[in-house]
């Protein structure tokens, strides 16, 4: 053993498998990242002075006298205010070119928040998408995925809200992104003159899958620090969360443990929570709102990370493609925000819960009609006057492309309302539609 720059080496390995390599050694903690032969590594286990570690990139062609290179700690962020603005791998070293951050030295996968410490979310955080904030709201300290199929644009749809959402910081974890999607993040935002307020830790798929494990833990380290520390709002964007968690069925599969459920590890579910559960409103005003994607298999719900993904999160935005339109829209039928009623006509217009259930009322109705139409049914007045207003609520406010104020949601849904129905048919209380109604574009009876 020899001491370089107070880094602990050794030469000599005792035991190699698929994935860990064991030596003799002293001084040295759980969770200390290492190098062997070159190669990133961390303890994982301590028996004694034999210590083992689990070598992220495998263990193939390693000599059992490779070199063992101690850091000294565990995984950790320097965080201070120069974090904004940059862009991270997955160690919080800088890929951007510019200089290492100094700052206060923080370890990443802490505990998450006493539960005693924090508030009931009360607060609004409008994106801009209507299918999000008309129908399924979301509240400073929720958690919430996307589901989405593998060839839907989420990556965008995360850009669009990054760039929309009402809050102080913004952090990006990108884990197995293409070098084409890195680079769609890192000009819109440079282009939209955003950066001050975001921060980046990227793994792009030409890196180890592996390194992805770090990615949750370095953006939540990075927004607690703005969060509890400067009483920000900030906003968490993760994904994709499904090849999160394919990184961990390969590290369980080298480790020899047994899988679960879909060959993902049995502690998928505590893995997933260990990350979500990190959203958080404080009672000095910060606030931590985790948004992350979880793309489906072949659209299957019931796979075992969307499953646990639903019992850990507060609802779902589900993309899909819609037939009539052509556009990416917020499904109002599959997506759920359950924390929505904490600020739907507290934070937002008196109007916004009435509008929200008629909307989603006469959109169901166009899909009843649309079954009829297939089944050789011929179709009432009301039943195309329904698919008409799909259509135009389709393309005027489910669509991801929709960029407007909640207000102006409101009064969109009301032109379309009054565009396709009578007053009577929408089912809305007399005194709002007194205050709201557009009568000049109301139909015949």
């Amino acid at each position: 053993m020899t001491n370089k720059a107070f880094q602990r080496i050794y030469t000599q390995l005792e035991a190699i498998t698929k994935a860990t390599v064991s030596l003799k050694a002293q001084g040295v903690s759980n969770d200390e990242l290492a190098t062997v032969a070159g190669r990133l590594a961390q303890v994982v286990k301590i028996k004694d002075d034999l210590v083992t570690l689990q070598v992220y990139e495998g263990t193939e062609g390693i000599p059992t006298d490779a070199e063992v290179t101690f850091f000294g700690e565990p995984p950790a962020l320097n965080v201070s205010e120069d974090l904004a603005g940059r862009f991270f791998d997955a160690y919080g070293r800088p890929i951007d070119g510019g200089p290492e951050v100094e700052g206060e030295r923080r370890f990443i996968g802490g505990p998450s928040v006493n539960p005693y410490k924090r508030k009931q979310p009360s607060q609004l955080i409008p994106t801009g998408i209507a299918g999000i904030d008309l129908n399924n709201t979301l509240v400073s300290g929720q958690k919430i995925p996307f589901f989405a199929d593998p060839d839907q644009p989420y990556n965008q749809v995360m850009a669009m809200v990054a760039l929309r959402a009402d809050v102080d910081k913004i952090i990006l974890g990108g884990m197995g992104l293409s070098n084409d999607d890195y680079l769609y993040f890192k000009n819109m935002f440079e282009n939209a003159g955003a950066l001050h307020k975001i921060i980046s830790f990227v793994n792009t798929t030409e890196q180890p899958p592996v390194e992805r494990l770090l990615i949750p833990d370095m953006a939540l380290t990075a927004a607690e620090y703005f969060a509890v520390d400067k009483n920000e709002k900030v906003l968490v964007l993760l994904t994709d969360m499904t090849l999160y968690a394919d990184a961990l069925s390969i590290v369980s599969n080298r480790m020899d443990q047994i899988p679960s459920k879909d060959s993902m590890p049995g502690s998928l579910y505590s893995d997933l929570a260990k990350i979500y559960e990190k959203a958080v409103q404080l009672p000095a005003g910060g606030s931590i709102t985790i948004i992350a994607v979880t793309t489906l298999n072949d659209g299957d719900i019931t796979h075992a990370i969307p499953d646990n993904t639903g019992y850990i999160t507060e609802g779902q935005l589900f993309l899909r493609q819609d037939s009539d339109t052509g556009k990416v829209i917020v499904d109002p039928f599959r997506s759920l925000s359950r924390l929505k009623q904490l600020v739907i006509g507290k934070k937002t217009r008196e109007d916004h819960n009435q509008v929200m259930n008629t909307a989603v009322r006469l959109y169901a109705d166009a899909a009843n009609a649309k079954t009829k139409l297939e089944n050789g049914f011929d179709l009432s007045d009301y039943d195309n006057r329904c698919l008409a207003f799909a259509k135009d609520y389709s393309n005027h406010l489910l669509a991801i492309d929709v960029n407007i104020s909640i207000e102006e949601m409101l009064d969109t849904a009301w032109m379309l309302f009054a565009r396709h129905f009578t007053k009577a048919e929408t089912g809305i209380k007399e005194a709002l539609i007194q205050k709201y109604w557009k009568s000049e574009d109301e139909p015949a009876a």
